[in-house]
């Protein structure tokens, strides 16, 4: 009838429209069309956040290459001190995996994404307080819900753990969290954990896919100048 083909026409001039916006963003932007494989290799190079490369002001974006599988780099832990750019990789990572996957082109030179079954984020201070929950209570109640429903096909991105109790509680908690990750029905998941807890890079020694990276920093005639480069090892 004249609904059904109404809708139908609608939905297919919907998806041009999606796909245009796709390409003309791909053309301004510089993004490069992503591959696609099933051995869960994530590898990015020279990716930029596709948001803040286009807000940011007074300095030049600094794009960031980084490479994940299930063999020998699949818990990523990102030291660094604060305002550096940690949340920035991890967040770009996860936009990613999500444009890609979408059919969208990615603001790199190249990337290779695995398919992904969901993606989990545990990312900043928030409470309920309305409900009786904590900040702690909520990141608790966020973790446990990742620990619960990730798999070896998911991405986990974690942006501090542990910052709502006392300090050497908050470090256990992320110590746990960063382990069971590692280990998941003895295949690990894909997860980038960025921290200020320094003692977890001590992880890499005791297993064996987890990897150390911190963004860089330097002191200049007394003042800290943030790279924004993400480098391999612990931040001192």
């Amino acid at each position: 009838d004249l609904i059904t083909q109404i809708q139908q026409m609608a939905k297919f001039v919907a998806g041009i429209d999606c796909l245009l916006s796709f390409a003309e963003t791909a053309v301004a932007g510089g993004y490069c069309r992503p591959s696609i494989n099933t051995d869960g290799r994530l590898s990015i190079e020279e990716g930029r956040h596709p948001v803040v490369e286009k807000m940011i002001t007074g300095e030049r974006f600094v794009p960031n290459s980084i490479l994940m599988d299930q063999e020998e780099r699949q818990v990523i832990v990102i030291t660094g001190p604060n305002m550096a750019g940690k949340s920035t990789v991890l967040r770009q990572v996860a936009l990613f995996v999500l444009m890609a996957q979408a059919g969208c082109p990615v603001p790199a030179v190249s990337a290779d994404i695995p398919l992904t079954d969901r993606i989990f984020t545990r990312i900043g201070a928030l409470d309920n307080l309305s409900a009786g929950q904590s900040t702690f209570m909520v990141e608790m109640e966020e973790t446990a819900n990742i620990l619960n429903n990730a798999t070896s096909d998911s991405l986990v991105i974690l942006d501090e753990i542990g910052r709502g109790t006392s300090t050497f509680d908050g470090l256990s908690i992320a110590w746990a969290v960063a382990e069971y990750l590692h280990d998941l029905d003895g295949k690990g998941v894909k997860t980038l954990f960025a921290t200020h807890y320094h003692e977890l890079t001590e992880l890499s020694k005791q297993k064996s896919r987890v990897k150390n990276f911190n963004i860089a920093v330097k002191e200049w005639n007394d003042e800290i100048i943030f790279l924004r480069k993400l480098v391999e090892g612990g931040t001192n």
